[in-house]
């Protein structure tokens, strides 16, 4: 298996990178918005909580 990041042979420590290195550029990408998850869910999440029987306000 290769670094995801670097993609040099992974450390058993460090797995699925090759270094505490690695592992942290992985964190930061997260931390900054780098990855995204893509959703298909056509609603904007606004009406999170709200029951299809209400009434809209």
């Amino acid at each position: 298996m290769s670094c995801p990041i670097c993609k040099t042979p992974t450390e058993p420590e460090h797995r699925p990178f090759c270094s505490e290195r690695c592992k942290d550029i992985d964190l930061s990408k997260w931390l900054i918005g780098g990855y995204v998850i893509e959703n298909d869910d056509e609603s904007d999440g606004s009406e999170v909580g709200r029951d299809a029987d209400d009434p809209e306000i």
